[in-house]
């Protein structure tokens, strides 16, 4: 009996440590490239995001304690702007890919950390995917407002191979 259930506990801790759902991001990030402005091209709908309408876009800069500002934008639907600022931390420093942000701070503290994985990233860092490891965020972003449709059919191809649905993704109006 022994015989037959260490293999089976041994196989089981093996096919565990594969975790086939697990989020895999890129190899490796330059921050120094991805600082500056991004579009937002498409999300997963989110509730801090609402009411946000039309032209999201979120600017990055790095900052002298190794940590990221982050300003997102956007155009509310009466016209109004809306701005949240934020920071964002490396908790991988090996790919530089795996960052956490925050966008709440008391009392000099950021608070409540969230997860923002790069998971695609163009050649030339000229789009990027973001996301959270139990998919249920997701950004696609750009350093213009618009991609043409074989640059969103590529990204939506690694979507897929990332274990997103690319039909829960809506587009961004951006003017």
């Amino acid at each position: 009996m022994i015989r037959f259930i260490l293999p089976v506990i041994l196989l089981a801790g093996i096919i565990k440590g594969q975790e086939p759902n697990e989020l895999l991001v890129v190899n490796h990030v330059d921050l120094q490239k991805y600082i500056g402005l991004w579009y937002e091209i498409a999300k997963i709908p989110n509730f801090f995001q609402k009411g946000c309408y039309k032209n999201t876009s979120a600017e990055y800069s790095l900052r002298s304690d190794g940590k990221i500002s982050v300003v997102n934008t956007c155009t509310e639907s009466d016209g109004s702007k809306k701005t949240a600022e934020g920071v964002a931390k490396v908790v991988d420093k090996n790919t530089n890919a795996k960052l956490e942000v925050s966008f709440v701070k008391i009392l000099g503290i950021n608070l409540f950390w969230g997860d923002y994985w790069i998971i695609g990233l163009g050649d030339n860092y000229e789009y990027a995917l973001v996301g959270s490891p139990d998919r249920k965020y997701g950004w696609i972003l750009s350093r213009t407002p618009k991609l043409s449709p074989e640059k969103l059919e590529q990204i939506n191809n690694i979507l897929k191979l990332k274990g997103y649905d690319p039909t829960k993704f809506e587009f961004t109006i951006q003017d």
